[in-house]
């Protein structure tokens, strides 16, 4: 027969959190279960009913088969047979129980139950709105309040009413079934961060490739996930911009500016507690020589801490002094490393991409590295560092009510900051598409400003800029309204926390047991600790990851975040065209180039150039120079040996000599007035009142057609390369140019492999009979193109005698006359 004592045994009670250097067993086995049962129950039930009412049965084929899910749905139910064994073993031991234990063990298999419920649920069903992946936060919560509660365990170590003592058998029954708890509750937390049971990726995005049958492969992903997910990757990625390799003395400031992260932590300590003697030196009537010395002492540790949070004090200015270098060595790395990405990623992620988005995004990106390198090293540690630093702090010094109460209170300030952060990221993500949205339309614009004026086109061009700006601002104001939400909520935390603290030590102080000073220290503390959450949304805002979707061969941006940045240039976009491994140089002999299955006619000629430039790599057969595959020789000594003129020649914002000398930086101003000349326009040069210093403006809009052209031959010549690629070299030239050219080229192209691409041929050296008499590619393309007019004329012909037939007047016979 089982008889409920007392609900707390005889030498405690509920009231008393503390007892005996630990945690009260009944205190704590009251509160913890009804945590768990409010979570499981009142959320999970919503929970449910929303997932039962909008969600939808997931596909069989997208649900993954995992052993690690099968681990988590029997953790989860060894948990609830453990409570339950628990009671019973404490009723075939005892026979009589004090309430909280039965109450533990009974709220603990309810909620546990739910838990598992669930789990069941989110693996069959999937709110298709919902675009994110992973477990709920309904049940990731519990996991994690599950976890912690355990841990709290340890804060009695000394307490003679827990298991640490392993003394009799059932303190030794006590600890076993408190280490599966830990183990599984531990567990359950690490394998709900990664979520084995359910979709690696959104079912949306799932459902939506396989209605269009794409291939997995063709589309890079980084969903919309978790901060915490993969964090370990991220902190590998920022740790490089941190830790200068091979400067002795950047790394020494870097540990320096550690060193005074760990004294601003110590410091923000001292500073409550010598209020709080000041205080107390005061109402108690202390000498002036105590009371001098411990304001000094207060002002100085103020001086060095500065405002509340140490925002401008003595350390933490020096700190950012120090950390000026660093900063500077991140933002350079950084930014080379991305330019130098871009320059290396293929002509088809360029020809895809629009400049405002990628220039935008490369500007937000690299400004805002550093910031999010200082808000996770000097922001958000240092945060998590205080708070559990006062948790202690307060339990050691006060009591545990106090801690309980910075704990309730920080715990439900970071989860409802991570939540509606989460929530209102959609606003943000919309906001920043739009505002590259706006800042292309503008660019775009603004390149094509000659098109603009030749259709009159200025006022629908000012209105599509307009009303990008309009749809930026509803974006911006759903943004803007969503921050306003969340700092309220944030406020209706720290104003309960603060009031239900200082009204207990208020009481405390009233009952005689503090000193004002205590209360003083409480406030001082409680604020000081509050004061830095309020930026956490957007420490955590920036430390999440972006979704950015290449839909196909181009990217689509969706930007938000600095790890735009370091995603696009190490993960996301990887190289289309490579060199392949151990790939050698091009050993050049005689500039035979052969194309092997590669194409003829309707291939696409300037494709065909391309493809000799490896600006993509060929699908089927192959290109050989000199007999040697070119996809298996490094692309820059490739490129070194081939000089291109192309049909649309787009020239640097710079002056002309600097525009000649790109075909070779080292070369002279002699030798760029050469090529000058003889590509024909050194004299025109000559005529611009700057000369060679004349700045061709943006793409080279200052200059005509046909000057830009012939300084792209220029170019060409003073590369004086082995193979020369001309692609309509002389379409935008007039006849008399064309002809003074025409030597130049030709004493160029001597000795050289020289493709040409044109639609008339007049400018080849082998004349129209001397091609047919080759028999070749060329004769072959004349006859099947001689045999389709052939037959073209027949048909017109025949169609026109028919025509003659209908249109005949009607025939006049002798003697007679037609009716």
């Amino acid at each position: 027969m089982v008889v409920v004592q007392s609900y707390c045994e005889a030498s405690a009670s509920i009231s008393e959190a503390w007892l005996d250097g630990g945690i009260s067993p009944c205190f704590y086995f009251t509160l913890l279960p009804t945590v768990l049962l409010t979570l499981s129950t009142f959320f999970g039930t919503f929970h449910c009913v929303c997932y039962r009412r909008y969600g939808t049965e997931m596909e069989p084929k997208f649900v993954p088969r995992s052993r690690l899910y099968g681990l988590q749905l029997a953790v989860s139910l060894l948990l609830l047979l453990q409570f339950l064994a628990g009671l019973v073993w404490r009723v075939a031991g005892r026979g009589e129980l004090p309430g909280y234990v039965v109450l533990y063990g009974l709220l603990s298999m309810l909620g546990w139950a739910w838990a598992v419920a669930l789990l069941r649920l989110e693996r069959r069903r999937v709110l298709v709105r919902d675009r994110t992946r992973g477990h709920s936060t309904v049940l990731l919560l519990f996991w994690a309040v599950a976890f912690s509660a355990e841990n709290l365990a340890f804060i009695s170590w000394a307490s003679p009413y827990w298991w640490w003592g392993l003394e009799n058998t059932q303190q030794q029954v006590e600890f076993s079934l408190w280490l599966m708890r830990y183990v599984g509750t531990g567990t359950l937390f690490f394998l709900g961060l990664k979520a084995p049971g359910l979709p690696r990726r959104p079912y949306m995005l799932l459902i939506n490739e396989d209605e269009r049958d794409v291939p997995r492969s063709s589309v890079q992903t980084i969903e919309s996930q978790s901060t915490w997910q993969d964090f370990g990757q991220k902190v590998r990625l920022l740790v490089p911009y941190m830790w200068p390799k091979g400067s002795m003395l950047l790394q020494g400031l870097v540990l320096l500016c550690l060193c005074l992260l760990g004294l601003e932590r110590v410091i923000n300590v001292f500073v409550p507690i010598y209020y709080k003697n000041i205080v107390n030196d005061l109402t108690d009537g202390s000498s002036w020589k105590t009371l001098a010395t411990t304001v000094c002492v207060y002002v100085l540790l103020k001086f060095l801490q500065g405002g509340g949070a140490g925002a401008s004090g003595f350390v933490s200015n020096l700190r950012s002094f120090l950390w000026i270098r660093v900063q500077q060595y991140t933002n350079r790395v950084v930014q080379v490393r991305l330019f130098g990405h871009l320059h290396s990623l293929s002509l088809r992620w360029h020809l895809g991409r629009r400049t405002g988005d990628v220039l935008r995004s490369i500007d937000r990106g690299t400004s805002s590295i550093n910031s999010l390198l200082s808000y996770i090293v000097f922001s958000i540690f240092p945060t998590i560092a205080d708070i559990v630093i006062s948790i202690i702090y307060f339990i050691t010094y006060f009591n545990a009510w106090f801690g309980l109460i910075v704990f309730v209170c920080m715990f439900l300030y970071l989860t409802l900051t991570i939540i509606i952060t989460e929530w209102r990221t959609k606003y943000r993500r919309d906001m920043n598409t739009q505002d590259n949205n706006a800042k292309s339309k503008a660019v775009d614009s603004l390149l094509n400003f000659e098109t603009v004026k030749y259709y009159n086109a200025e006022n629908y061009e000012v209105n599509r800029f307009e009303d990008a700006i309009l749809k930026y601002q509803i974006s911006e104001w759903k943004t803007q309204a969503s921050l306003a939400f969340l700092n309220q909520t944030q406020n209706l935390i720290i104003g309960s926390g603060l009031l239900a603290g200082s009204l207990l030590c208020a009481y405390f102080v009233q009952e005689g047991k503090f000193k004002v000073g205590d209360f003083v220290l409480f406030s001082t503390y409680i604020i000081q600790l509050y004061t830095p959450l309020n930026w956490f949304g957007t420490y955590y805002r920036q430390a999440k990851p972006i979704e950015i979707l290449p839909v196909s061969e181009s990217l689509h941006f969706v930007m938000g975040n600095v790890f735009f940045v370091v995603f696009m240039c190490f993960i996301l976009i990887s190289l289309q065209v490579k060199d392949a491994v151990n790939a050698g140089n091009l050993l050049y002999k005689l500039g035979k180039v052969e194309f092997e299955n590669v194409g003829q006619s309707g291939c696409g000629k300037s494709t065909i150039l391309r493809l000799l430039f490896r600006f993509y790599d060929v699908q089927g057969g192959c290109i050989r120079i000199d007999g040697q595959d070119i996809s298996k020789v490094k692309q820059v000594s490739l490129r070194a040996h081939i000089g291109v003129v192309p049909q649309d020649t787009v020239l640097f914002n710079d002056n002309i000599r600097n525009n000649i000398r790109y075909g070779r930086i080292s070369a002279s101003d002699h030798e760029v007035e050469e090529a000058a000349i003889a590509a024909d326009i050194h004299e025109k040069i000559q005529t611009f009142p700057e000369g060679y210093d004349t700045q061709v403006g943006e793409r080279g809009l200052k200059l005509s057609g046909g000057e830009k052209q012939r300084v792209a031959i220029a170019r060409t010549i003073l590369k004086a390369p082995q193979i020369i690629l001309l692609d309509e070299a002389t379409s935008a030239l007039d006849t008399q140019t064309e002809r003074n050219i025409q030597a130049s080229l030709t004493k160029v192209c001597s000795n050289r492999t020289t493709i040409v691409v044109l639609h008339i041929l007049h400018f080849l050296p082998p004349r129209h009979d001397e091609l047919l008499a080759k028999e070749g590619l060329y004769c072959d393309m004349w006859m099947k193109q001689q045999q389709a007019q052939d037959s073209d004329s027949a048909s017109d012909t025949e169609a026109k005698d028919r025509k003659s037939e209908k249109l005949q007047p009607p025939s006049v016979t002798a003697g007679h006359r037609s009716h």
